[in-house]
């Protein structure tokens, strides 16, 4: 993709709308679609690094309640002509053609290779790439085991979806136990992915969500990796000119 004279990609990730609680949830959510309304004047493509919701399943007829603003704003964008991609999170992965039909929007369940000009991406959410937990990846296969979603779509929806918030709360979003800090190149294991992909291929930027932490860090002079951190805390973002990559701040 050629990025437009002055047209820009933006990526942003881990919403977590939903959690903790409504109230707090929609301030946030008022937040991102009205950043989402600002960039929408420059942006050649808007990518979505997943969880965007805490919570996220789609019965056969019935979907999560709620999200109605920042489900009609990415609609919209998206009805103007702008790409939108979307990359399943671990709170979301339950995606099964609603954003595609409804919203107009591409969704991905693994990372997927850029090249904006004659710069290359690795674009993912990052859960369950590199070495070790093997214990969540054991879990993200049932959980995108399409048996195991076929099953679980037979629970009536306000059962399926209050026992789903239930477990949701204690993910590491809700009981704040998030890693704020690097944690060093040998415990980040994102890190220790991308230099693995590196030493197959040479990828200028490396794009993940998932961390909550926003991270630039230089995997070599001409290699960095790029976490996009979260909008519970840090309202944080990437955006690409065609030329530079730049982790920025949204003001709260």
């Amino acid at each position: 993709m050629q990025i437009p004279e002055g047209k820009k990609v933006y990526f942003l990730s881990d919403f977590h709308l939903g959690a903790p609680d409504y109230p707090t949830s929609l301030v946030r959510e008022k937040r991102i679609v009205h950043f989402l309304d600002s960039i929408r004047q420059d942006a050649a493509m808007i990518l979505v690094v997943g969880d965007l919701f805490d919570f996220w399943f789609e019965y056969r007829s019935v979907v999560p309640k709620g999200f109605v603003r920042i489900l009609g704003k990415l609609a919209e964008i998206a009805d103007e002509g702008i790409p939108i991609h979307f990359f399943v999170g671990n709170h979301d992965m339950w995606m099964s053609g609603y954003f595609e039909k409804e919203l107009g929007i591409a969704v991905h369940h693994q990372p997927v290779y850029y090249h904006f000009g004659q710069t290359s991406f690795l674009v993912g959410h990052g859960d369950g790439l590199g070495h070790g937990d093997h214990g969540y990846k054991l879990l993200k296969k049932i959980f995108r085991n399409p048996i195991c979603q076929w099953l679980f779509g037979l629970i009536p929806p306000h059962i399926g979806i209050s026992l789903a918030n239930y477990f949701s709360k204690r993910s590491r979003i809700m009981t704040g136990t998030t890693e704020d800090q690097f944690l060093g190149e040998d415990k980040e294991w994102l890190v220790h992915y991308c230099r693995t992909i590196l030493k197959q291929q040479p990828i200028d930027f490396f794009v993940f969500g998932h961390r909550h932490l926003p991270i630039d860090y230089a995997l070599s002079p001409t290699s960095r990796y790029i976490n996009l951190g979260d909008w519970v805390r840090y309202n944080s973002y990437a955006v690409f000119d065609g030329q530079h990559l730049e982790l920025k701040n949204h003001p709260a």
